[in-house]
């Protein structure tokens, strides 16, 4: 039996050269830090022994900085799970209306390594972050896949001079000849899985890797690497150091997405019902996202010749039809029933021309708000989260 001391180390590990068939090779450093903890972690045969690192409460990883951090927050706030940090210096926060959950702020890629760990139960990270240290882990579930922010691409990108003048897809620069064992395609990245992975099922068969501070868009221009592996959002950056993306080239299409541990969804009190709740908040704030309540006036006999008259239109069909009621006025006759009242769905972009359309049809009085839900009557999400517990 040994203790974890409190320390900090740094080494650096060189992967030896595979096999000539698959001549990949590459360096990387690796960075370790170990926090001091309050009482010491026991390891017994080399295993983190779990009885020491029990807890009750559900932790919840958000990222700590930057754009993604400030639109994460956004989301829960849109959500009405607005998250509760009384000292911004603080790591620890909380969320008022999800009792027994820890809200902690840590890196990207520090989140994806405590929900393996189990320091995590829940986390929110970019897709390129959990594919590059998930590493495929069968623990790592995906609960939510497309959060609609932190939209990029994770490519590989070429000089658009040179000896890549005319190189324009991964096929034909994995035909060029001049990559050799003695000379290997020298590519610069941060993902050092992700980007060998990626080059070796392309068919590139000599490929060196190195990472690189700073801007990698500088390295080919310095004479540091032969091509760069990267995020790109606009590309724009690329363009203005006259680099490219080819044909084949994007390893990953990435953005915000919600990842939890398998082990705490099915071991850990209370957790998939709050999971279930976080789902369903994130799947109806979505869904409304882009969409408009459009309300009109219509004169007419029936509700059946209205919705006729409404359901020849394409554009204003709604989510499932047209909701149609009478409006009642008191007149010289007494009460009566000649115009209805119609209320649809409309997505931002046909605002416009289903309000012509409706227009069109005898709609007057027409009245424009914003959606802020639109609740299933079950998430799917919530169907293939349980299908994959097997539950």
């Amino acid at each position: 039996m040994s203790l974890i001391p409190a320390a900090a180390c740094n080494f650096t590990q060189y992967l030896p050269s595979p096999p000539s068939h698959s001549a990949v090779r590459f360096s990387v450093k690796f960075t370790v830090s170990c926090c001091s903890v309050s009482s010491p972690v026991t390891v017994v045969n080399g295993n983190v022994d779990l009885k020491a690192m029990e807890r009750n409460e559900i932790r919840l990883g958000l990222p700590s900085k930057g754009r993604m951090a400030s639109d994460t927050l956004d989301l829960l706030k849109d959500c009405q799970l607005s998250v509760r940090q009384p000292n911004p210096r603080q790591y620890v926060a909380d969320i008022p209306q999800l009792s027994n959950v820890e809200v902690w702020f840590q890196r990207p890629k520090d989140i994806v390594k405590k929900l393996v760990s189990g320091d995590l139960d829940l986390g929110i990270v970019g897709l390129d972050t959990l594919s590059e240290y998930g590493q495929g882990n069968e623990d790592l579930i995906l609960v939510h896949d497309a959060l609609a922010y932190g939209d990029c691409r994770l490519s590989l990108a070429i000089p658009k001079y040179g000896i890549f003048e005319k190189i324009n897809s991964m096929k034909e620069l994995a035909e060029m000849p001049q990559w050799t064992a003695e000379k290997p395609l020298r590519v610069a990245t941060g993902f050092t899985y992700l980007g060998p992975k990626f080059l070796k099922e392309s068919g590139l068969q000599h490929v060196e890797f190195s990472t690189a501070d700073g801007a990698l868009e500088a390295a080919p221009a310095m004479g540091i690497a032969d091509a760069i592996v990267d995020l790109v959002s606009s590309g724009t950056t690329l363009k203005e150091n006259n680099l490219k993306e080819i044909e084949g080239g994007v390893l990953l299409e990435s953005q915000a997405v919600l990842v939890a541990s398998k082990k705490s969804l099915l071991q850990r009190e209370g957790f998939l019902d709050i999971t279930h709740e976080i789902l369903e908040r994130f799947e109806a704030h979505l869904r409304a996202l882009g969409q408009f309540t459009v309300v009109a006036n219509m004169r007419g006999n029936s509700t059946e010749e209205v919705a006729e008259r409404i359901l020849s239109q394409p554009s204003l069909s709604g989510l499932q039809g047209p909701t149609i009621s009478p409006v009642f006025r008191r007149s010289d006759s007494g009460v009566k029933a000649d115009y209805y009242a119609i209320v649809i769905c409309v997505p931002k972009k046909l605002l416009y021309k289903s309000v012509q359309q409706l227009r069109a049809i005898g709609g007057s009085g027409v009245l424009v708000s914003p959606l802020t839900y639109i609740f299933d009557e079950e998430t799917p999400r919530w169907r293939e989260l349980l299908s994959k517990l097997g539950l």
